[in-house]
């Protein structure tokens, strides 16, 4: 079978297509899984470049949708010719994150998803939403349960609510759909006025150019009354915090996610003790989260927004792609 591996220590040129061994059959518990597509993260991205250390030959790609071929002896959850789509921290099933849970990600620490087929742990997976292909199904692992268990889990949001999110790649625009189907108004921002447009399309109901109003946090609260939003969805990290806390209400809530200015810098301590705003940091979520999005997802009719879809072969292509910042919403990748 065909997939990529990592050869090397920098650059995107260290992704090469190999042929790989056809996995072993299922022992018990485990099921073997014919990947159909991937989607792309900035978390994947690092690891591509080598920015983010991993073992060499690693398999990458941490999202995964496919059809279960085969089961072990002793899996019932799952049977063959299911839809599944994997989970990012598959050791972290419910509850509390523990250190140990949240110890190994695939395409990550573990082989990823940049393959045709692979053998796992049937609780490594979940079912895919009835009415998604598999590249829908394939945006949920990380974008689409980052958004969930910011607003849902963590929020916890609700009717009537304001969120406000960052930009317009595949997180935010998972929380903009997530807040429009549970109720709740929103604010997007953007530095092209062409994606804030679609943003409008999606039913954002305000949108901000942040190259035009560079103190966007000041036209946040003027859309709010000078309340300010009950959340925000916090993806740009040093070099936006200070305005995502002064755009929070008092008693506000900003789920911290990305870091795409940079991994450090200072952090507005009083005007955050001032506004009293709880500020979250998290990664992702856990299996069970993700069972309970996937049934909100059947009980609604919400797709993911796709921006583009690369053949495997041509991963190289998408990371640039990816890098460019043309994209709105995912970019997929199908096996």
């Amino acid at each position: 079978m065909k997939g990529i591996k990592l050869k090397g220590s920098r650059g995107l040129e260290r992704l090469a297509l190999v042929e790989m061994d056809e996995p072993d059959a299922p022992r018990e518990g485990e099921i073997l899984v014919r990947l159909h597509a991937s989607s792309l993260n900035y978390h994947d991205y690092l690891v591509a470049l080598g920015t983010i250390p991993t073992p060499d030959g690693l398999i990458p790609l941490t999202d995964g949708a496919g059809i279960v071929e085969e089961i072990g002896e002793g899996v019932s959850e799952f049977a063959v010719g299911d839809h599944v789509v994997s989970c990012f921290f598959p050791e972290w099933q419910n509850g509390e994150a523990l250190p140990a849970a949240i110890a190994r990600t695939p395409g990550d620490s573990l082989d990823g998803y940049a393959r045709e087929r692979v053998v796992r742990p049937a609780n490594w997976f979940t079912r895919a939403p009835k009415k998604y292909s598999h590249t829908e199904a394939a945006t949920l692992t990380t974008a689409g349960l980052t958004a969930w268990r910011a607003l849902v889990g963590d929020g916890p949001l609700k009717a009537g609510d304001t969120v406000l999110t960052l930009g317009t790649g595949g997180v935010s625009m998972f929380a903009l759909q997530f807040s429009k189907m549970m109720g709740a108004s929103t604010i997007v921002t953007s530095s092209s006025d062409a994606k804030l447009a679609r943003a409008r399309a999606l039913g954002a109901d305000h949108t901000i150019n942040y190259t035009q109003y560079p103190n966007w946090a000041e036209q946040v609260l003027e859309r709010t009354g000078g309340r300010g939003v009950d959340h925000v969805i916090e993806v740009g990290g040093p070099d936006t915090l200070p305005q995502s806390i002064s755009a929070c209400r008092i008693g506000g809530h900003i789920g911290f996610i990305g870091v795409l200015t940079g991994f450090s810098g200072p952090i507005p301590t009083v005007a955050l003790l001032t506004r009293q705003v709880r500020l979250q940091g998290l990664q992702v979520g856990n299996r069970q989260q993700q069972i309970e999005m996937i049934r909100a997802l059947d009980a609604n009719d919400m797709k993911p927004v796709i921006d583009k879809t690369f053949p495997l072969q041509d991963l190289i292509e998408a990371f640039r792609y990816e890098a460019s910042g043309a994209h709105f919403g995912k970019i997929c990748i199908e096996v």
